[in-house]
């Protein structure tokens, strides 16, 4: 069963097209219903475990966020980065390349991992 699904309100960063998403269950510390952050497709955020996406976050390219973690705030994850395990991505932190953030990892502030 999924648990989120992409909305039909979209936005244009560096030239791709994102999607907001939507809870469709609960889950880890989100709601049913609850919307979330910007993704470029659906390969961008795991349908399983407790990963999100939130506030105006945006994942994209070939990035991908799974296991546990969270990427929330302003925070860019892009081209084909990693966020995984229970690791967060906050604040105005960019996370792109090939860089993988696992574990308990935070990266937060004006980070920039590329």
């Amino acid at each position: 069963m999924k648990k989120y699904e992409l909305t039909g309100e979209t936005k244009e960063v560096s030239g791709r097209i994102l999607h907001r998403v939507r809870a469709l269950r609960d889950f880890a510390d989100v709601c049913q219903g609850e919307l979330g952050g910007w993704v470029e497709s659906e390969r961008n955020l795991s349908q399983t475990g407790g990963a999100w996406v939130s506030g105006d976050a945006r994942v994209f390219g070939d990035a991908v966020v799974y296991d546990n973690a969270v990427v929330y705030d302003n925070a860019v994850v892009y081209d084909y980065a990693r966020v995984f395990g229970n690791a967060v991505v906050c604040g105005d932190a960019r996370v792109g390349g090939y860089v993988q953030v696992g574990g308990y990892v935070q990266v937060g502030g004006n980070a920039v991992c590329d």
